[in-house]
């Protein structure tokens, strides 16, 4: 999970939600990914599944059976399916997301017996540096917005002088 938390703060020094995510299989790394959907205009571009993509082509398999993610925020439904899709041993996250989490937060996809893969699911490992690094996260990133837009009203603020001559600086070839 600490190389998961790793690739979480890759997300957030390129501009995106910090989650991050590993695929392991008999205890090596195979594959590392973390979100990516504003850089790469994908909304698929999850950390689970820039991750599953990539062991899935090094291992040359779209099913990982012998697999286990380690992912920082609990998966949301599309990611979830994906990895039921592709057979995961096991999946285990940190944070829960109670917004989007559908390991148990908001719905549990994953204990629905009518569907034919049963990943094991276990959740809270490393929750509270996974939660300190999304909330502080979000934090600057509403405190940016907070900026902006403050930035923005103190310019319309401004009073427009209207019908006042204004001089500007002539250019003698000096500058």
């Amino acid at each position: 999970m600490r190389i998961a938390l790793d690739q979480a703060h890759n997300a957030w020094l390129a501009g995106e939600v910090p989650v991050g995510a590993v695929i392991m299989r008999e205890g090596q790394v195979i594959a590392t990914g973390y979100n990516r959907p504003i850089t790469t205009h994908d909304p698929t571009a999850h950390a689970e599944i820039v991750a599953l993509r990539h062991a899935a082509q090094l291992l040359e398999n779209y099913r990982l059976p012998d697999c286990e993610l380690y992912v920082t925020l609990e998966p949301c439904a599309m990611c979830a399916m994906a990895l039921m899709h592709a057979r995961f041993k096991r999946v285990v996250f940190a944070a829960p997301d109670p917004k989007t989490g559908v390991a148990g937060s908001v719905l549990d996809l994953f204990s629905h017996r009518q569907l034919n893969h049963h990943t094991q699911i276990v959740g809270g490992l490393l929750a509270e540096p996974a939660s300190k690094l999304l909330k502080a996260f979000f934090a600057e990133r509403r405190a940016q917005l907070k900026a902006e837009r403050d930035a923005a009203k103190a310019l319309d603020d401004e009073p427009i002088p209207v019908g006042q001559v204004i001089e500007l600086p002539v250019d003698d070839g000096n500058n």
